[in-house]
């Protein structure tokens, strides 16, 4: 863990950005006091889209059949 001055967080800001992205702990401080810990965002999360699947995938009649009874014996359990 380092710890740097807001002065020198202020002059070194893109360097202090690439640590915290790197994983190292970048906590910025008042004087003495420590105030402020920088850390990358979290990635946000792949969006669904609607429709992705289409044309890949197809459901024949034999979906809508009822299941045999061995096969819904075991779904109950």
């Amino acid at each position: 863990m380092k710890t740097y001055t807001v002065y020198t967080a202020k002059t070194h800001l893109s360097q202090l950005i690439e640590q915290a992205c790197a994983g190292e702990e970048v906590i910025i401080a008042k004087g003495k006091n420590p105030v402020v810990k920088l850390v990358p965002v979290a990635a946000t999360p792949h969006q669904r889209q609607f429709g992705a699947m289409r044309g890949k995938a197809t459901v024949t009649e034999a979906f809508f059949e009822p299941l045999p009874d061995e096969e819904l014996a075991v779904w109950e359990q």
